[in-house]
């Protein structure tokens, strides 16, 4: 009666210890938006126009050396480095998620003929990819410009 109650014993034991070894890995809660904008500086990587690389282009290396820093309580900063646009897009802003968290709002653009207002294209723990219809003088017309940020 010993030897079937140790048998039992063990086999509950190994049982226990295997179900439990078993369960699944707890998955870290997905960041949200408010956690990956603000996280890090964000360091110009590339843009284009109307589907067009325009990274090489000299009229945007005042923006190439740009850091820009999001707070999660709704302010930031731009650091123009050493190429400084004309007008300056650096100092502090404020910002805001508009429309569902699918919109940036900024109280400064980011181009010098940008306005503050843009449509989030990407945005995770390593890349932000903003979006904005930008006049550049003397044309009427509104391009398409998609700036590309990594941390």
């Amino acid at each position: 009666m010993k030897k079937y109650f140790f048998i039992l014993a063990v086999s509950f034991f190994l049982t226990a210890t295997a179900f439990l070894s078993c369960q699944k890995d707890s998955v870290p809660p997905q960041k949200t938006k408010t956690e990956n904008i603000s996280s890090s500086s964000w360091k110009f990587s590339s843009a284009t126009a109307s589907g067009t690389d325009i990274s090489s282009n000299p009229q945007i290396a005042c923006i190439k050396d740009d850091v820009i820093t999001f707070q999660a309580n709704g302010n930031g900063n731009v650091n123009e480095g050493l190429n400084v646009c004309s007008p300056t897009t650096a100092g502090n802003f404020t910002w805001a998620f508009q429309n569902n968290e699918t919109e940036l709002m900024m109280s400064a653009g980011l181009f010098p003929a940008g306005s503050g207002l843009f449509n989030i294209v990407t945005l995770n723990e390593t890349t932000l990819v903003v979006s904005q219809n930008v006049f550049f003088p003397p044309s009427p017309t509104a391009i398409l410009v998609v700036a590309t940020y990594i941390h």
